[in-house]
């Protein structure tokens, strides 16, 4: 399993990820800086969070012209894996490989705080094929511009080709802030047409030890490591 992670001026969460990630395979992902235009073949390149370039313009909006990207997407051109979480799902999406807007929380507000992921049924996808539908976990989110926004024809479009992976879910039947940044339909992520490029804006990397509150971020990344690698 060769694993890479993607570091742009900025990134805060590429530590996390390589953690996580050694973690799980046992061997350290290469750090590929985002001027790199050449990068070896790899099974899986993680897109991290962060606030690359101090989040100028638009989140994302600088690191999506990075000559990283353009050996991101050859990768993906020859089917390779793709996972984007919350700024790396900015970019993805900045760099029009993920369709849709990520824009501010609807409270105008920076959240931090725990949530409820419920998987979807949708296209096979190496990211959620080992796990259940309906199945929950429970993965912290960290930013300001997560709400994720699609206009009707293009959520028509994701929801007939199975696009839509995670929806934030309620704890309780009475709970009213389980959506933690008011995205349309409760969306926490989505897949491109492949399947094979995920963009999420929870961060499974902070929950991989007990001592973060809880392991359900391990369970997803070595589910995705399992699934890759078949």
């Amino acid at each position: 399993m060769r694993t890479g992670v993607v570091i742009f001026p900025g990134s805060n969460c590429d530590r996390d990820m390589i953690v996580a990630l050694r973690k799980i395979t046992g061997k350290t992902p290469i750090k590929i800086w985002h001027k790199e235009y050449d990068i070896p073949n790899l099974d899986l390149i993680v897109i991290p969070g962060g606030f690359t370039f101090g989040d100028y313009l638009r989140c994302g909006a600088l690191a999506a012209r990075s000559p990283v990207i353009t050996s991101i997407k050859n990768h993906i051109s020859r089917g390779g894996t793709v996972l984007g979480v919350c700024n790396g799902f900015q970019i993805l999406i900045e760099a029009k490989i993920l369709p849709g807007s990520l824009i501010r929380n609807n409270k105008l507000l920076f959240t931090c705080r725990e949530t409820t992921l419920e998987v979807q049924s949708c296209i096979k996808n190496p990211f959620l094929s080992g796990l259940k539908i309906g199945e929950c976990l429970k993965i912290p989110v960290a930013h300001n511009e997560g709400n994720y926004f699609a206009p009707e024809d293009l959520l028509k479009q994701l929801k007939e080709e199975g696009r839509i992976a995670l929806k934030y879910v309620k704890q309780k039947d009475n709970e009213k802030n389980y959506n933690p940044n008011g995205s349309t339909e409760d969306i926490a992520g989505i897949l491109s047409k492949n399947g094979k490029v995920l963009g999420m804006m929870p961060h499974p990397e902070r929950a991989i030890n007990y001592l973060h509150g809880g392991t359900d971020g391990l369970k997803f990344l070595t589910n995705c490591v399992e699934q890759i690698i078949g």
